[in-house]
């Protein structure tokens, strides 16, 4: 079946084409290069798997409660529009949420693909080239398997969201080799994680949380890596460069932050814009989540160098300066250590199975090599028994 078909709402076009810009550079240095971007390139490269092996697509999903989501989660919840809906309006309203969000997380890692291509083009160290190709493969895998959960398992696309789409075209029509960086890496990619990172640990549902636990250990790398070379690089910048580029990651904000409501869906379901934006602004769920989200972007804006007085104004508006102080390191180990585990209770799950499935051929083998010893022996004593009568 055709994506274009599972569109809850058109997506306007078959394409989106950003014009390129900037230069593509070729590096004549093979030798050397920093070590700890050398070593998240060997990383990269140790870490690569297969998403249709990796994760068990035979789980069940019910589409109309994708992700276990609470009640209070969803905008509609205490409206007089709830109040009308049904059991199943409301597993319809759950599924339609899981696509819309699924949807974004699909269309931002194909962006994130485009835009690790760029940074392989883009970049002038041969290091951070490599590392590049790795994240290319990486946000390729994460693309593929958002595509299958939603086509497989829920059977609805929502189109990219408008604010989405402009962060990415501004991130991508943007000239300096830095940008795909500081927009993908350092905005885009933190806000995934954040949201990725909120489902991964509410949700009771396996094969969501497979997903995402897998895929966050590989943002975890992807991040580094931003940070790595734009510490380095900012170094260089004066201030009005710097400037620049805080300017770019306020505006980025303010961005991200707007879209996070979700209004699209309750459009689909034939509420105004104008009240919609209103149940998402009330929604005291939606404010604990939008807070949240921002828990990876500021303390790594503030890590690479950018932290200017405006840039921390923008913060304190937005609700999330003290967010600066966070632990991002601790964070990201955690993200690691959370796929390895879950790997770890799989392969023992699938381990006990198969000791038990075994020990139960074994068992059943030994009762049939029993059952015709028995066997055997009755039929030599019928025989022994026939003989002596013969004899007789």
């Amino acid at each position: 079946m055709s994506t274009h078909e599972l569109y809850a709402r058109d997506p306007g076009g078959e394409s989106w084409e950003v014009p390129a810009s900037g230069a593509a550079r070729f590096s004549w240095e093979y030798a050397g290069g920093r070590d700890r971007l050398l070593a998240l390139y060997q990383k990269g490269k140790d870490k690569q798997w297969d998403g249709a092996k990796r994760i068990d697509w035979d789980l069940e999903v019910d589409p109309y409660d994708p992700l276990g989501t609470p009640d209070e989660a969803l905008a509609l919840h205490g409206t007089r529009h709830w109040a009308k809906m049904s059991e199943r309006d409301k597993g319809e309203l759950r599924r339609h949420y899981a696509a819309w969000q699924f949807s974004q997380f699909l269309h931002g890692e194909q962006g994130a693909m485009v835009c690790a291509a760029r940074i392989v083009e883009s970049v002038p160290d041969l290091d951070a080239k490599f590392y590049s190709a790795t994240q290319t493969m990486d946000e390729a895998r994460h693309a593929e398997i958002y595509g299958r959960f939603l086509h497989e398992k829920i059977g609805m696309l929502y189109p990219i969201n408008d604010n989405l789409q402009a962060l990415l075209g501004d991130t991508l029509r943007d000239s300096r080799w830095d940008m795909p960086y500081l927009g993908m890496q350092v905005l885009i990619e933190g806000l995934a994680l954040a949201a990725f990172g909120m489902i991964r640990d509410t949700t009771d549902k396996p094969l969501p949380q497979q997903i995402l636990a897998y895929v966050m250990q590989d943002e975890a790398r992807h991040v580094a890596f931003g940070r790595m070379a734009l510490r380095d690089y900012y170094k260089q910048l004066t201030d009005a460069e710097l400037r620049e580029r805080e300017e770019f990651v306020i505006e980025g904000c303010y961005l991200m932050r707007d879209r996070l409501r979700g209004t699209e869906v309750l459009n689909n379901f034939g509420i105004p814009a104008d009240e919609a934006a209103e149940y998402t602004e009330r929604s005291e769920f939606l404010h604990l989540f939008r807070k949240l989200l921002f828990s990876r972007i500021v303390p790594c804006v503030k890590d690479i160098g950018l932290w200017g007085e405006r840039l921390q104004r923008a913060y304190v508006d937005l609700g999330v300066f003290e967010l600066g102080d966070s632990n991002l390191d601790l964070l990201m180990a955690q993200d690691e250590e959370l796929a390895e585990r879950l790997d770890a209770e799989r392969f023992a799950a699938e381990e006990a199975a198969r000791t038990a499935e075994v020990a139960e051929a074994i068992a059943t083998g030994e009762a049939i090599a029993a059952g015709e010893t028995i066997a055997t022996g009755e039929a030599v004593a019928v025989g022994e028994a026939a003989a002596a009568e013969g004899d007789q």
